[in-house]
């Protein structure tokens, strides 16, 4: 049973009263002492000291009670999150429990303003994350969008070369030379096109090779300056000891021609465009492997991007110029470069004070070779009276191409995916070398037929065509070309398959 303060008291004063009267009483009585005068004025002094001792129970009772409830209601803002003041009460005891809670309610404030930091900054990284991967997934999805459409594009273009090429060599007119030319130089521009779409998407190989960032970039320097124009002053800066890159050095000459070209249009009163290079610190590649990188830097003090356009630049087709000034596809390809290297892109940017677009590329210890440096052009032999196998699922594409085939000198079988042509090659062994594009529909693409027949038949040569082409691919040693492909380095490719490791000493 619960009882207040208050009837304890009176519990207290009831159980020390009673007994002590009877006693009296008792007392007076068992020695004949019972004087009713005297027993009346007994139980008058008693009934007084009775009421004497309940108002001191009362009084007593309230001064205790309300120190109590005053701790109470410390508690209960404590609970609530509110300042609680330290208090006097009169009772010792409950000024050290009231400085207790005191402290503690600070203590409980502190930790739930930190808690509260804690749980707000948790939440913005949350968000942060959920965007970079809706925007790392948005950006994948358009790539495999990009690479798709370059290899239909890459297809027609493949039409209109051998188309130009055919007509070259069929036609005498001299008025149909101009417009033949500017045709190719349209395919041309259309091939590089199709390049960058495919480097976005990481599905363009590359030639990697070590580079000496040291020697490369100042040999750019003059190409950037004549690209920058006068008005714009271009430095470099390699820092001593700064490591090799294994890069497509064709393709790190793009991305910062890419980025000079963007500087030079931020800057059209001219202005600085700095190229610096250095080994980057462990803190400025937390969301890359572990490994050491280089970071180079492509700087302007040019007019500078707000924050919103700066999360869509490495976007394809995403530009802030005028409609026919940009294909939207600089950025992207500085983007797909460097993640295909095994890096990544950053920008930052301030409004009227400059943007800094940063690569991070991984470092490597190899010998270094010279940025831009080629190979020896292979030559071109006739490949007049070869009997070539042409595996094609485009029917313009295998149609033209077997025109041009034709029209050099070679007897053309064609057929319009691997299957076909391993039951042709079943049927009809004699063949000199199959000419057969990749990317097919079907079970099986080109390099699967290349790999087929390396095994089944190693003494028939097969050249691979693809607008997804290298030299070679890795790991494997098939001749892999480009498309649209030079009449003169597909006749050179198919003679050195045909003639085997003797055509190239």
């Amino acid at each position: 049973m619960t009882l207040s303060i208050r009837s304890r008291l009176l519990l207290l004063v009831m159980s020390v009263w009673v007994p002590g009267v009877v006693a009296v009483l008792w007392f007076v009585i068992d020695n004949d002492a019972a004087d009713p005068q005297s027993v009346q004025k007994l139980a008058a002094g008693s009934l007084l000291l009775l009421g004497l001792a309940m108002w001191a129970a009362f009084w007593m009772a309230g001064r205790i009670t309300a120190p109590l409830h005053s701790l109470k209601q410390a508690a209960d803002r404590m609970q609530a999150g509110e300042l609680v003041a330290t208090q006097a009460t009169g009772i010792a005891e409950c000024n050290e429990v009231a400085a207790a809670l005191t402290q503690a309610a600070d203590g409980l404030r502190s930790s739930r303003s930190k808690l509260e930091l804690e749980v707000a900054a948790a939440l913005t990284r949350t968000r942060e994350a959920e965007q970079r991967i809706s925007r790392s997934q948005h950006i994948e999805a358009l790539g495999r969008l990009t690479g798709g459409v370059a290899h239909d594009f890459n297809n027609l273009l493949g039409v209109i070369s051998n188309s130009a090429h055919l007509m070259q060599r069929q036609s005498a007119a001299a008025e149909l030379q101009a417009p033949l030319a500017a045709t190719l130089r349209a395919v041309a521009v259309g091939s590089r096109l199709t390049k960058q779409l495919l480097r976005f998407a990481a599905q363009q190989p590359g030639c990697a090779r070590p580079i000496d960032l040291a020697g490369a970039l100042h040999e750019l320097r003059d190409l950037l300056q004549t690209v920058t124009g006068a008005r714009t002053e271009v430095t470099v800066a390699v820092a001593p000891g700064t490591p090799l890159v294994r890069v497509d050095a064709h393709e790190l000459e793009l991305a910062l021609t890419n980025l000079s070209l963007n500087a030079r249009d931020a800057m059209p009163l001219g202005g600085h465009l700095r190229l610096q290079a250095r080994r980057a610190h462990d803190d400025e590649v937390p969301d890359l492997p572990d490994g050491d990188y280089v970071l180079i830097t492509v700087s302007d003090d040019g007019l500078g991007i707000d924050d919103e356009v700066a999360g869509r630049v490495f976007e394809p087709f995403f530009t802030t110029k005028e409609a026919g000034q940009g294909t939207g596809l600089s950025l992207a390809q500085v983007m797909g470069f460097c993640v295909q290297a095994g890096g990544t892109a950053r920008l930052t940017s301030t409004e009227g004070l400059g943007t800094t677009v940063s690569l991070l590329l991984p470092a490597c210890e190899d010998a270094m070779a010279p940025l831009g440096a080629a190979e020896p052009d292979s030559p071109a032999p006739s490949i007049e009276g070869a009997r070539l196998l042409l595996v094609e699922d485009n029917d313009d594409l295998a149609e033209v191409t077997e025109a041009l085939l034709s029209r050099l000198g070679c007897e053309v079988s064609r057929v319009v995916d691997p299957q076909g042509a391993l039951r042709l090659i079943a049927d009809e062994p004699a063949f000199d070398v199959v000419l057969s594009d990749i990317k097919m529909p079907g079970g099986m693409d080109g390099l699967g037929l290349a790999r087929v027949l390396r095994d089944a038949c190693p003494d028939l040569p097969v050249v691979l065509i693809s607008g997804y082409a290298a030299k070679t691919l890795a790991g494997e040693d098939f001749i892999v070309l480009d498309k649209p492909c030079q009449p003169a380095e597909l006749v050179a490719a198919l003679h050195g398959a045909i003639e085997g490791p003797a055509a190239h000493p």
